[in-house]
């Protein structure tokens, strides 16, 4: 049986009036990008065969399993609706790779470039009784320019630590329902200081003229307020009594991850006319004076699983939201307070469950490989509009703009390449300056970063404590090849994560293709023995936290803690104390 995603696909601003578009759609090829030729978009003509939305045809849940490079797909729905009686339709994706066109009875309503962020459009003007026909074109070529994260650019074959691709829809469809006017985008940033929200609200028409906001925590209101709203964007804040001014247990931390609900309500001339429900919860995430990480304004140590978000039978697309949270699950009875989503973003699901449970996120941008104009447009493009849904997740810690110089490979002595990475730096900075930025996580970072990041994959900790120190920072080189700061960048105090080490495989597990970092551990006793030393290794520095490589067995990239079908591959007491002993910082 092909798994279902059913549930509601955007769980961190939810309407209630919706309905689902997941599951079997027509669907077919079009290498020759023939498809408006050939009348395709006009909706009457049907496909030749079925898909399983939102699964990617590359991978056996979307119910097809061809590994083939297809660069141009379509897919065809029809559609009962129910009776509007006056509302609005708005047609919502949670992510389709890469460049999206959707027409609806034939009339093209929106067009959408970029693989993970959502996009929407209001398609009530287009829709009509009974019978409606849903039409979405999906091209994805190979361009290494494109942002990709880990999917191969090589024919679609894997390669490295790059895997087989996700074409088209590969995230959540859905239509939900609203009146005159909508709210289309939102900010929530907590302050601690102040016990306050503020942000932004967007809404679709600016027809709206006043906005309620209520605040409930632990079942009890605790805020009811009315602004007004001025045209589409208008900012807003909103202070409340501190439920506890003594202990503070109201803040949010993976030990006490408490959350408060907000209701938005929207009024045009006194009528109600959209409503939608989110959550936050209170937490500050900064440094003190000698830029040490803090979590609510104490120190806090962040034990990191690198996580890649791959499916053996569905690729990015998690098969179901309990999967998410049975991962989430494991990662803490291991001793993981927090992953770093790497080369991704993630299903909402990840960060509203994360928060839930108590775990950090980083949010990193999916890398393009290629640096010439056009990644350069599309990473900042594509960057912001990842920023402005991250940003409202209570979970996310820390933003990757960059990853090991890919996309930048000459970044350590090009001005017009560090020019660029200090632009996405300051670009993150100026949407949402209330998180800390890794801008160019693992190696060659510039000044311009708020977290000094180290990619080692040593095969012990053996000497961590001599490699690693203040003194040592603007000279030494990580992996050997790559320096750990740009030339013409000294350290200059910045917190320091060890965020990429171990990828320890199983001797039983590689060849083939298959492989892991090092030479392969031939038991356990001898996986663990290594774990530890690298735990040691790095409890002997005077890091702020490490990510461990990584959560799960990846296609040919074997050194999961997890199998590929996610279940645990050693005894997870062995690993959880190892995990947490040797953090001197718990």
């Amino acid at each position: 049986m092909l798994p279902e995603r059913r549930e509601y696909p955007r769980p961190q601003f939810r309407r209630d009036e919706w309905m689902s578009l997941n599951g079997s759609w027509e669907f077919c090829f079009a290498d020759a990008d023939d498809g408006q030729k050939r009348g395709l978009a006009t909706g009457r003509k049907k496909l030749g065969m079925t898909i399983n939305v939102p699964f990617t045809y590359e991978y056996p849940a979307s119910g097809i399993g061809d590994e083939t490079a297809h660069p141009v797909v379509w897919y065809r729905r029809e559609t009962e609706l129910p009776r509007l009686a006056g509302k609005r339709a708005l047609l919502c994706f949670n992510g389709c790779d890469y460049e999206t066109d959707v027409w609806v009875n034939g009339e093209h309503v929106v067009s959408h470039c970029g693989a993970f962020a959502p996009f929407h459009a209001d398609v009530t003007d287009f829709l009509k009784a009974g019978k409606n026909v849903i039409v979405v074109r999906c091209r994805d070529s190979l361009d290494p320019a494109h942002p990709r994260g880990k999917q191969s650019w090589k024919d679609g074959k894997p390669f490295g630590c790059w895997y087989v691709p996700n074409t088209g829809i590969w995230q959540s469809v859905w239509m939900e329902f609203f009146g005159a006017d909508c709210i289309t985008a939102r900010s929530l940033i907590p302050d601690t200081e102040t016990c306050s929200i503020s942000g932004e609200i967007v809404t679709m028409y600016g027809k709206a003229d006043e906005a309620e906001i209520c605040v409930r925590f632990h079942d009890k209101e605790i805020k009811r307020e009315r602004i007004s709203l001025d045209g589409r964007r208008t900012p807003y804040m909103v202070r409340m009594k501190e439920p506890d001014s003594v202990d503070e247990t109201h803040y949010w931390s993976p030990e006490h991850p408490e959350l408060f609900y907000v209701d938005f309500t929207l009024y045009a001339n006194g009528k109600v006319t959209d409503v939608a429900h989110t959550r936050f919860g209170m937490r500050k995430i900064g440094f003190d004076v000698d830029g040490r990480v803090r979590l609510n304004d104490r120190p806090y140590y962040q034990r990191l699983i690198l996580d890649q978000g791959y499916w053996k039978e569905s690729g990015l697309t998690p098969p179901s939201v309990e999967a998410i949270r049975r991962d989430i699950e494991l990662a803490k009875a291991m001793g993981f307070n927090g992953a770093r989503k790497h080369q991704k973003f993630e299903d909402p699901y990840f960060y509203y469950l994360a928060e839930e449970m108590g775990f950090l996120t980083w949010c990193e941008m999916p890398s393009a490989y290629e640096y010439c104009a056009e990644e350069v447009a599309a990473l900042t493009a594509q960057w912001q509009e990842i920023i402005q849904e991250a940003c409202n997740f209570t979970s996310v810690v820390c933003y990757v703009p960059l990853n090991e110089s890919w996309g930048v490979r000459k970044i350590l002595t090009d001005a017009r390449q560090q020019d660029f990475g200090r632009a996405m730096y300051r670009l993150t900075k100026a949407i949402d300056p209330s998180r800390p930025v890794s801008t160019n996580d693992g190696w060659e970072n510039p000044e311009e970063t708020d977290i000094i990041s180290i990619h080692d994959y040593a095969k012990l900790g053996d000497g961590f404590d001599k490699k690693y120190t203040p003194d040592t920072y603007d000279t030494v080189y990580p992996n050997g090849e790559r320096r750990l700061m740009q030339k013409g960048c000294s350290y200059c105090g910045q917190s320091v994560i060890f965020s990429e080490f171990g990828g320890i495989a199983m001797q039983k597990d590689v060849g083939g293709g298959n492989w892991g970092y090092n030479d392969a551990a031939r038991s356990e006793e001898e996986f663990l023995s290594r774990y530890e030393s690298l735990m040691q290794g790095i409890a002997s520095c005077d890091f702020d936290g490490f990510c461990y490589t990584q959560l799960t067995d990846v296609q040919q990239e074997v050194n999961g803690l997890l199998d590929e079908e996610h279940n645990p591959k050693f005894d997870m007491d062995a690993i959880r104390s190892r995990t947490l002993i040797f953090s001197k910082k718990k």
